[in-house]
């Protein structure tokens, strides 16, 4: 409700610095190179990443050095052999995730969906960010084993954004972030895992100030190792999750 109400008063600023922020933000590629790869050795933990252009690598040179590749190090060393996949576009929100994007994935043991950003700067509400988000772990969860939500940024403290868009942004991130925790609550076979703090505050943001830069990735890796790295119960049906 803050968000709403700080959306409404503010409107005709925010479209000026939303504009502005287009012309100005470096629109960087995604991640080079295979978008599959392995860590470790022995029986590997199938593991995918899926969703926005921070799953898509934007700040780092490949895949091997973004998030697949940096969280399948890191949970190689838990113990765990791991096969990556990713399945990922620069712009994409909730809803093409499901629709454009899901079916792209071969059958996993986790899914890290990676989202937010997007639905934010759409400023999409955070019931129709709830039903996309349902959509999609009940269709993940057909096919795949866990999923685990990474939290979406806290953008009041992205260095790109200008104020009061990034307060407002901020505040509407919270509010879908809040919801994601709580569909993970209530969804058997879902986690969520939020942004390490370090991340943003300790400015490990690449040349658009905005995306993560590989040691942000490494960062934001070692985070959800723990959590992607415990073994799944297999998936469930669909039936289960209404």
């Amino acid at each position: 409700m803050r968000a709403t109400v700080a959306t409404a008063a503010l409107l005709p600023v925010l479209a000026a610095q939303g504009l502005m922020l287009r012309r100005t933000i470096p629109r960087l590629p995604g991640a080079d190179g295979p978008t599959t790869g392995t860590a470790g050795s022995g029986d590997p933990l199938r593991l995918a990443v899926l969703g926005e252009s921070t799953a898509a690598g934007v700040g780092a040179r490949t895949h091997a050095v973004g998030l697949a590749g940096r969280l399948a190090d890191a949970v190689a060393a838990r113990g765990h052999a791991v096969r990556w996949q990713v399945s990922a576009r620069i712009g994409a929100n909730a809803h093409v995730t499901r629709t454009e994007l899901a079916d792209a994935l071969d059958p996993a043991d986790v899914v890290l969906v990676v989202l937010g950003v997007n639905d934010v700067i759409e400023f999409h509400s955070a019931a129709r960010w709830t039903r996309d988000l349902l959509r999609l772990s009940i269709d993940l969860r057909a096919r795949h084993g866990r999923i685990v939500f990474a939290g979406v940024p806290p953008m009041d403290r992205f260095p790109a954004l200008p104020r009061p868009l990034r307060t407002v942004l901020g505040l509407r991130a919270a509010e879908l972030d809040a919801a994601a925790a709580r569909i993970a609550r209530r969804v058997p076979g879902v986690g969520h895992v939020p942004l390490p703090g370090e991340l943003v505050d300790g400015g490990l943001f690449c040349a658009d100030r905005f995306h993560p830069s590989e040691a942000g990735y490494a960062l934001w890796a070692d985070g959800l190792a723990e959590t992607v790295s415990a073994r799944p119960r297999g998936p469930a049906s669909s039936s289960a999750l209404r």
